[in-house]
């Protein structure tokens, strides 16, 4: 109780320092003792703390977006992100787009629920497309999309949680009477797939794994929650060795095609043999893989020896680009001439 009544001071403390122009005090002083009643951070606030303040506050739509304009100009004002610029008080302000994107994100996860899951490569497709489709029935903007990392989503108490570079989080509760979110087992079958990649980076074990699975642990290190949540795939199945994120056009197209149902069926791939067995097993997953003592030194070698070797390069392409550039100066005195 002691610690609560400590943050009411401090956070009434902290609004009564702040400069607010004469036309948002009204407002921005019915948001702030909202906040200190509700023991809620009024700056920075959250656009989920925003959301409910609006819903329990309900005036005429005209009146509502005043109120957040005047909490957004605090915040920028006072170096904060504007809570009232994210999807989740956009719905809150405006009836019509809230409806709209309910009915597209029941579209949205029923084309999600239609995809592979397993399978090569229609698997690794449907299952990254899944998530990519689940995530978007939220409204989040593709491009925030496409910056998730995969440490950017939790599951909570059957609750899949996103949350966008900007602190915005996105909730996918569970259906009522349901003990998890129908999303969770989609996030959970893409994440299987990035920590199979982890172990053991191959897409030919991959592709194995896609048609006889093996348990998986989904447990990411620090480095690992800071990749890519979403990456491209080539026709192959193989996702880059650097891990890259997918573009917000790259998305989006998807999310059109799959809506329109223009994306093109995955045509099964056969699995690669082991060299020299015609008819011998699949390539076969060893949980534990010996390194030559020396493979480091040898790749530490190689670089160097690289590096040595494309030394000067540099200067020899910016004589090609100067030259280049001379021919293109006369191609284009000679077309001014005709």
């Amino acid at each position: 109780m002691s610690a609560s009544i400590e943050h009411l001071d401090d956070s009434s403390e902290m609004v009564s320092c702040l400069r607010i122009p004469a036309r948002y005090r009204h407002d921005w002083a019915l948001f702030a003792d909202w906040c200190t009643a509700t023991d809620q951070h009024p700056l920075p606030a959250t656009p989920e703390a925003l959301a409910v303040f609006l819903r329990e506050h309900p005036v005429a739509p005209a009146t509502q977006r005043r109120r957040v304009s005047a909490i957004n100009t605090v915040h920028t004002r006072h170096g904060h992100p504007a809570p009232g610029r994210t999807e989740t008080v956009r719905r809150q302000l405006d009836a019509a787009r809230a409806q709209r994107l309910g009915r597209l994100a029941e579209l949205l996860h029923w084309r999600a629920a239609e995809l592979p899951t397993m399978g090569w490569p229609g698997g690794l497709f449907g299952r990254r497309d899944a998530l990519l489709l689940t995530l978007a029935a939220t409204g989040m903007p593709f491009a925030q999309l496409a910056r998730l990392c995969r440490g950017d989503v939790t599951v909570d108490a059957g609750t899949l949680v996103a949350t966008t570079t900007d602190g915005e989080r996105f909730r996918l509760p569970p259906e009522s009477g349901s003990g998890a979110s129908p999303a969770v087992p989609v996030y959970r079958r893409w994440a299987e797939i990035l920590a199979f990649l982890d172990a053991y980076p191959n897409t030919d074990l991959l592709a194995q794994h896609l048609t006889d699975p093996v348990a998986v642990e989904v447990e990411l290190t620090d480095r690992q929650a800071r990749q890519p949540l979403l990456s491209p795939i080539d026709r192959w199945g193989h996702l880059p060795l650097m891990p890259q994120p997918m573009t917000a056009q790259s998305i989006a197209s998807l999310v059109r095609d799959h809506l329109s149902g223009q994306v093109r069926a995955r045509a099964p791939l056969p699995l690669r043999k082991q060299p020299g067995c015609d008819d011998g097993p699949t390539v076969r997953i060893e949980s534990e893989i010996d390194l030559d003592p020396h493979y480091y030194e040898r790749g530490v070698a190689a670089r160097r020896s690289a590096r040595d070797s494309l030394d000067g390069l540099a200067d020899i392409f910016d004589e090609i680009e100067g030259r280049a550039d001379a021919l293109l100066e006369e191609l284009l005195t000679v077309l001014d001439g005709l």
